[in-house]
């Protein structure tokens, strides 16, 4: 009895604690789940293009998407699918270290669409402003700078985890008839509103416990080094890291005329190794990083994350320097590959973002109802205050 009461007592002050930024988190994760399904309805005319067969070379599609935004705005990715009826997509993004808040801690951040064919810009997006995006940070870091917002953001989802345990172990009843009935919500016209509110607090916390858990887990996967790097230790059986190395490029001693850009023959090389990938992202390295090498993502299925290859290529000849498949790399990197697809439910396709966007409501409401069954116990009606 004592350790329920301590456990209750716990239990209520950190959700008053870290309620209003669940509540917060939940909500803005719920609108998020089908951005890309809702963005790409929105975007289609610039996302779709009409396949006229052979496209141009990808560094003067890259050059025209520079050109677009001007030279004060750098542009740093850029996207090619396999996909012949999509359009090429560059980001052009910068940020300013000391500012506190996100819209003075992201400079400029465009997405340019370009029709791979005729080379056209066929819109330049301002990404920092957009709705999803704002959503997006809301959830990740509070609208403040990751340094600021995620270890809050992190310390109110790891408070979370603990009210998900504390709240079964409370609220599971011993008897398993006590249980079917707690769950079946057996309601009459003679049943209160507040034992109703009081009720689905409960139920809705055990229904939703075991997937919540999850997605708060992945959460903290990014809040939290820590955590991520025991998801992988857990995972592989290894605390050896990853070998996420990059390898040098050969700075050339005399200046060496190239026939084919090498960004063109990263991508071509790309497509022979991975022609039944979804699409392929190229990262070039700084301008002052003269070994840097150019790097190349491999987004094997579209919509989702869980499944990629890494490639590098040499700067200036555009040689293949290093392969890293999916098949390569140990269970416990794939799992924290795959962190964001089991975080939105994209893992299961459609129906798993259903459901996840489903339990994000439910998350959200957990905060609600167990400040209406508080406030109205300790201050509407103190004297019905039950004893802890």
């Amino acid at each position: 009895m004592k350790f329920k009461s301590l456990l209750r007592k716990m239990h209520l002050w950190l959700g008053l604690f870290s309620g209003v930024i669940v509540f917060i988190i939940a909500v803005t994760g719920c609108i998020y789940v089908f951005q890309q399904e809702i963005t790409g309805a929105l975007r289609s005319q610039w996302i779709n293009v009409k396949n006229e067969g052979q496209s141009l070379p990808f560094h003067q599609i890259w050059n025209n998407a520079q050109k677009a935004v001007g030279d004060e705005h750098k542009v740093l990715l850029g996207t090619q699918y396999t996909n012949p009826e999509k359009s090429c997509v560059f980001l052009a993004f910068e940020e300013e270290d000391n500012a506190w808040s996100y819209f003075g801690h992201v400079k400029y951040y465009y997405k340019i669409y370009v029709n791979p064919y005729t080379g056209k810009v066929l819109k330049v997006y301002d990404e920092k402003n957009d709705f999803f995006q704002i959503v997006k940070m809301i959830h990740w870091s509070l609208l403040l700078k990751d340094e600021i917002g995620q270890p809050i953001v992190g310390v109110a989802t790891l408070i979370f985890v603990f009210l998900l345990i504390s709240g079964v172990i409370m609220w599971w009843p011993k008897k398993r008839k006590a249980f079917k009935k707690k769950l079946a919500l057996n309601w009459n016209h003679k049943t209160k509103w507040m034992k109703k509110n009081f009720d689905l607090h409960g139920i809705l916390a055990i229904y939703s416990s075991l997937f919540a858990f999850i997605i708060a887990i992945t959460g903290l996967v990014w809040a939290f080094q820590w955590v991520q790097m025991l998801v992988y230790v857990i995972f592989s059986m290894s605390v050896t890291p990853p070998d996420l190395a990059m390898v040098a490029s050969t700075v050339p001693k005399d200046k060496i005329e190239v026939k084919t850009h090498p960004y063109d023959i990263a991508l071509e090389e790309s497509f022979k190794l991975h022609s039944d990938a979804n699409g392929f992202q190229i990262a070039p390295p700084l301008v002052e990083d003269t070994t840097g090498s150019i790097s190349v993502y491999v987004q094997q299925n579209e919509g989702v994350y869980y499944k990629s290859h890494g490639l590098q290529f040499d700067q200036y000849s555009g040689e293949l320097l290093k392969v890293r498949n999916h098949n390569e790399k140990n269970f416990g990197e794939q799992v924290v590959t795959a962190n964001y697809d089991i975080h939105v439910g994209a893992i299961l396709g459609i129906p798993g973002k259903i459901l996840a966007f489903v339990l994000s409501l439910m998350i959200a409401s957990l905060p609600v109802t167990g400040f209406i069954f508080w406030y109205n116990r300790d201050f509407k009606h103190p004297k019905k205050r039950r004893r802890a």
